[in-house]
């Protein structure tokens, strides 16, 4: 896992998980729709970078459509499984850079904020089973 995603993770481990699963899914189709934009914007400067966008947003909208989740299509993917495989799309994106070769500078850039911010809606997003319960408040 990229140094970034790995401080991100453990800067949020502490703090509660407060995004619901329907927030996740939006927050997941503006990410796609982000990753689709940025292709455009990139396909005139940097070929690589655009293609490395595709990617990711195609990546992260197959997994979308097939989790069970509010948004989802599908049920072959728990929602669970879904916030796992976001770690591991998170450390995919933030090192397209090096594994496409590319050294625009913005693009790096997206590219690293942009795993970092995946790795960050994971660790705050409230699993599936855990939002059908009340938490329990610990006596002192």
């Amino acid at each position: 896992m990229p140094a970034l995603n790995k401080l991100v993770k453990m800067a949020a481990s502490p703090i509660p998980r407060m995004i619901t699963p329907k927030a996740h899914a939006m927050i997941d189709y503006a990410s796609v729709g982000l990753f689709l934009g940025t292709t455009a914007w990139f396909w005139r400067r940097n070929r690589r970078a655009a293609m490395a966008s595709l990617i990711c947003g195609g990546a992260e909208l197959a997994i979308m459509l097939l989790t069970d989740y509010p948004g989802g299509v599908t049920k072959f993917i728990s929602f669970r499984t879904h916030r796992e495989m976001d770690y591991g799309l998170a450390a995919i994106v933030a090192t397209m850079p090096e594994s496409l070769a590319f050294e625009d500078r913005n693009g790096t850039k997206f590219f690293r904020v942009q795993g970092a911010l995946l790795t960050l809606l994971g660790e705050l997003t409230e699993s599936s089973a855990a939002s059908s319960r009340p938490r329990r408040v610990r006596a002192a």
